[in-house]
């Protein structure tokens, strides 16, 4: 399932959202960037009718977008909240800049009040915008510029960006109060749950199939048979609560495999929308195991089940304790946060781009690991030693892959890397694995 969504705003608020939203793997955004308020009803008009979701930077614009257009799908907007109005006050705090109080739009006094009371400054004078609720961004100028002028206020805080551009004009001290990251990801759930996509899918069949990492080590590690029956049966109870949790049908196909069947949407939901896997953590601390997760989307039963084999595949190429997804379309989500945490959530890689990267030479079993590496660290540079241990080869392989993966516009070479001793070593960027495409 891939949800087109139209993204609108100023290019400030655009490149915020574009961060957060690499980790709703289910969206395919398409960014619009507006310079004026009087922009935006043609480039909604135009957006819309290749989305199913339009996400607006701002209550004013999503209103006159509302009252103007009668568009077919949902409108959403990122809100104010006092999460921006707490980043604001400790601006002007820190600036020195409250001395005379403030005077403050999109919240009320009531947020303006209990921030400045959890903050410890309760003896801040301050003045609240009290016209109507979708002021234009002229009447939030005027009034900010008439605190000012009457000395009541050192700082105006707006959560309009038009307002705090046009004080700025007319030179009146004032703060954006931008939203936060925390804000852009709950309106970003709001929005995939309006869609008529995500509806549809909430009853579809998810397959999972779950490994222990290395059994026969532990196996081995038990002085009888009967702590090892104990072990298994501490291993299924503990799956068997996860699978539970999810409201799901959980069989044990021997040995140290587990299939479970679960819909998608309380799949999504348990997994935070497809970011991280709790039962690692509690397989880590509880009995020192790790565990490789594959789960398979389809339209079929069969296909899920197919799919999820797949995942699992590439959960173990990749080293064991990882989970990837594999969905209906053949594009892989992972690595999902297990045991160990997960710095970055990795845009969903598409089937056309895995078939490219191994008709290039690169197998699943080095995509995989790469993935996962890169995923987790961060890193996409690498000089040929760094690579050779990472996918367990030599370095002279190392070099002829790497060679193949330019020539076929995987890999580009990045600089240089000085050494303390010896000639400087060339470093080679993986940038279709930070969602560049070839």
């Amino acid at each position: 399932m891939v949800i087109k969504i139209g993204i609108i705003g100023t290019l400030e608020i655009v490149e915020q959202i574009k961060q957060v939203i690499k980790t709703f793997p289910t969206f395919l955004p398409a960014f619009y960037l507006v310079e004026h308020e009087q922009d935006i009803l043609p480039i909604a008009e135009r957006a819309s009718a290749d989305a199913e979701v339009l996400l607006l930077s701002g209550p004013l614009t999503s209103k006159k977008v509302k009252d103007r257009l009668k568009l077919p799908i949902p409108v959403h907007y990122v809100p104010i909240t006092e999460a921006g109005l707490y980043k604001a006050l400790f601006y002007g705090a820190h600036a020195g800049k409250l001395s005379r109080g403030i005077s403050v739009d999109s919240l009320t006094k009531v947020n303006v009040k209990r921030a400045a009371r959890e903050l410890g400054i309760s003896d801040l004078e301050f003045a609240v915008y009290n016209g109507p609720s979708y002021a234009s961004a002229e009447k939030l100028a005027q009034f900010h510029q008439e605190q000012h002028a009457a000395g009541k206020s050192s700082l105006a805080l707006t959560g309009v960006q038009a307002v705090a551009r046009q004080l700025a004009q007319l030179g009146v001290p004032n703060h954006w109060m931008a939203p936060s990251d925390q804000d852009i990801i709950v309106t970003l759930e709001r929005a995939l749950l309006s869609t008529e996509s995500r509806r549809n899918k909430e009853a579809q069949i998810v397959v999972g199939i779950l490994n222990v990492d290395e059994f026969h080590k532990l196996v081995m590690k038990r002085p009888s048979e009967h702590e090892v029956q104990l072990m298994k049966l501490d291993i299924q109870r503990m799956v068997l609560s996860y699978v539970e949790s999810l409201d799901g049908y959980l069989t044990y196909l021997g040995g140290d495999e587990y299939l479970f069947f679960t819909t998608r949407g309380v799949f999504e939901r348990e997994t935070g929308g497809y970011k991280t896997i709790p039962l690692a953590k509690d397989a880590k601390q509880s009995f020192n195991v790790s565990l490789s997760f594959g789960v398979g989307f389809g339209m079929t039963a069969n296909e899920a089940g197919t799919n999820a084999r797949e995942a699992l595949r590439k959960a173990k190429e990749a080293g064991g304790n990882a989970c990837f997804i594999v969905r209906e379309d053949k594009s892989m989500i992972g690595p999902l946060e297990m045991a160990d945490p997960v710095k970055a959530t990795l845009a969903p890689l598409d089937y056309a781009l895995v078939k490219k990267a191994e008709e290039a030479g690169m197998t699943s079993s080095y995509l995989s690991k790469l993935v996962a590496y890169t995923t987790k660290h961060e890193k996409y540079e690498f000089h040929v030693h760094e690579l050779a241990a990472m996918l367990n080869i030599t370095v002279r392989s190392a070099h002829r892959l790497l060679l193949l993966w330019i020539d076929h516009g995987l890999v580009d070479i990045s600089g240089m890397e000085k050494v303390p001793k010896g000639r400087p070593r060339q470093l080679y960027r993986f940038s279709f694995l930070e969602g560049k495409s070839f």
